[in-house]
This record gives structure tokens, C-alpha cells and sequence, in this order.
């Protein structure tokens, strides 16, 4: 997936849907939606996030906003 169709003054929209078999990023009615195997717990979820687009994408990412929410707004930071 071309992730740099998604970026916006370098933010990120995305929803996770954690808890998932594996982790995917995938688009859906014109949204990222990333799949995560970890669960929401003690930001369990959070974490595997930027490991997930670091390792897929070689972006350093920080969440900005939505840390306890599905919908969250990713911030480059590279």
C-alpha cells in the first residue's frame, strides 16, 4: 500500500481495530484502517502501532491524538 496518498501535513488518520489475527493496514471507504494483534491494555495497542509503521514503512510516528480511542491521528516525526 502507497501510504503517502494519506499524509497530510505530515498527520496520519487512521482507525485501529486491536485484538486482530495480524497486524494489516488496509483501505476501506477511503480510510486506513490498521489491524493490530495486540489488545488494548496498558497501551499494549498504542506501542505495536508505531512499531507497525516504522518496521512497514520506515516512519517514526507518535500518536497525537485518540491514545484511548479507535480513531487516532498519527504524527510523522522522521
Amino acid at each position: 500500500m502507497d501510504i503517502k496518498n494519506h499524509i497530510k501535513d505530515n498527520l496520519i488518520k487512521i482507525r485501529v481495530i486491536p485484538n486482530s489475527n495480524k497486524n494489516n493496514l488496509i483501505l476501506e471507504n477511503n480510510q486506513l484502517k490498521l489491524y493490530i494483534k495486540a489488545i488494548p491494555d496498558k497501551n499494549k495497542a498504542n506501542l505495536e502501532i508505531i512499531k507497525f509503521f516504522k518496521k512497514q514503512f520506515n516512519l517514526r510516528v507518535l500518536i497525537k491524538s485518540g491514545l484511548k480511542s479507535r480513531d487516532k491521528v498519527l504524527k510523522i516525526v522522521n
